[in-house]
């Protein structure tokens, strides 16, 4: 099974669906953590409207995909890629708890289900500015 994987990524437009595809699958799946460990729901949040909420999972969704993006540029194998984008989502997931942590003068979950757009933005900018670090990581 490996050797057949390793021939089809041979291939540039096959290799560019297949990493796409799976770090799409990485994603459903990472946002699906996040929406566990959060105190709102985010899609239904963005249904109605909430601009926090939206600034927060869109931070999120870029920082997920930032860090894959360096997991995939950095390694040598599909299977590398997917552990390095996997542990840069754990560390991304930690720092978001992290930021809860230290904010210990307001809730950031329950400012941005009050559609906070301010905290919403700050919560994106960190995502985003996290990913290019944790990006970093990966490469080493």
């Amino acid at each position: 099974m490996e050797n057949e994987v390793d021939r089809l990524l041979s291939n540039s437009y096959a290799a560019s669906l297949v990493y796409v595809s799976l770090v799409v699958l990485s994603l459903i799946v990472f946002l699906f953590v996040f929406e566990l460990v959060t105190k709102y729901n985010c899609w239904s949040e963005i249904k109605k409207g909430n601009l926090a909420v939206a600034m927060a999972t869109g931070g999120k969704i870029f920082g997920i995909c930032n860090i894959f993006r360096f997991s995939i540029e950095a390694n040598d194998s599909i299977y590398q890629s997917l552990i390095w984008g996997a542990f840069g989502f754990i560390i991304l997931l930690a720092a978001y708890f992290l930021f809860e942590f230290l904010t210990p003068v307001f809730r950031i979950d329950e400012e941005i289900a009050k559609d906070n757009r301010a905290v919403g933005f700050i919560a994106m900018m960190i995502s985003i500015a996290l990913s290019y670090v944790i990006g970093a990581t990966v490469t080493l």
